[in-house]
C-alpha cells in the first residue's frame, strides 16, 4: 500500500510540474505521466543511490549543491527511457526535477504512511 501511495504522490508531482513549467517539461497524456512516474521511481530507487555514492566527493566539495545535478540527471535519464515525456534540455531537467522534489516533499507531509 505504501508503494502505491508513493507512486501516487510522484504522479501528482509530475502533473503539477507539467502545469507549472510547461516550457521545461511536458507529457502527452495522463497515461504517459503515470508510466513516467513509475519509471522515475525505479530510476530513483535503483540508479540514483549508485550515482550519489560515486559523486559523494564532489557533493561534499560543493556543499550538497551537486545533488541538484544528480536529480536532474536522473530526471533526464527517465525522460530518455520514455519518449512520450519531453524535457527541454539538461537545464529543463534540473528545473523540472527541482519542482517535482518540492511538490513531492509537500505532498508527502500531507500523506503520511506508517
Amino acid at each position: 500500500m505504501a508503494l502505491i501511495i508513493r507512486w501516487a504522490v510522484l504522479f501528482a508531482a509530475i502533473l503539477v510540474t507539467g502545469f507549472i513549467a510547461p516550457q521545461f517539461f511536458g507529457y502527452d497524456d495522463l497515461a504517459s505521466a503515470a508510466i513516467f512516474a513509475a519509471i522515475l521511481g525505479l530510476v530513483n530507487a535503483i540508479i540514483r543511490p549508485i550515482v550519489a555514492l560515486l559523486a559523494l566527493p564532489i557533493t561534499c566539495l560543493t556543499l550538497g549543491l551537486f545533488s541538484l545535478v544528480i536529480n536532474g540527471l536522473m530526471f533526464w535519464l527517465a525522460t530518455a527511457l520514455f519518449p512520450r515525456v519531453h524535457v527541454s534540455g539538461f537545464l529543463g531537467a534540473i528545473v523540472a526535477a527541482l519542482i517535482v522534489s518540492v511538490v513531492s516533499w509537500v505532498l508527502n507531509h500531507f500523506v503520511r504512511s506508517e
